[in-house]
């Protein structure tokens, strides 16, 4: 199973193919600071759910606004 590293460091390697040239943190919103459009977010969920083969509710992405938040709610999902 993967940690709450191997997460994050996922998230920043799917972000860094829809927005080149920006640093990434764990507090990096990702809506408010990348611009993401809800289209963006879905591939990123999508690319998540290949990678780690697990699904991911929908009804999950209101309470997420981070990186930090996608991976310890990817943390929590497979724990």
């Amino acid at each position: 199973m993967p940690n709450y590293n191997a997460y994050v460091d996922y998230i920043y390697t799917v972000l860094r193919t829809i927005k080149k040239d920006v640093e990434f943190t764990e507090e990096t919103d990702l809506v408010a600071e990348l611009g993401l459009s809800s289209l963006q977010v879905m591939e990123l969920i999508e690319h998540i759910e290949d990678h780690f083969d697990i699904s991911i509710s929908l009804n999950i992405l209101p309470d997420i606004n981070t990186v930090g938040d996608l991976a310890r709610k990817l943390q929590e999902l497979n724990g």
